[in-house]
């Protein structure tokens, strides 16, 4: 997934191998559309993740049903 046109999520080189992280965290966004598939709940993911908040969840979320429904 390509995250680079979200405004929650950063690369910072030498920080996670230069991957693709939520902004202010080690967590990779990848981490966020894996959940997402396999159909998890925000409180599943915040659970897992407690520094996520539920708005950056859920906006991770909602720009990952845009980037699908631009690519179908």
């Amino acid at each position: 997934m390509d995250w680079t046109g979200c405004e929650l999520v950063e690369v910072i080189p030498g920080k996670v191998s230069g991957k693709q992280i939520i902004k202010g965290t080690r967590i990779i966004a990848d981490t966020i559309e894996q959940y997402s598939a396999r159909g998890a709940s925000v409180e599943e993911i915040r659970e897992d993740f407690p520094s996520l908040s539920e708005e950056t969840i859920l906006c991770m979320i909602d720009y990952l049903k845009t980037q699908r429904a631009s690519a179908a």
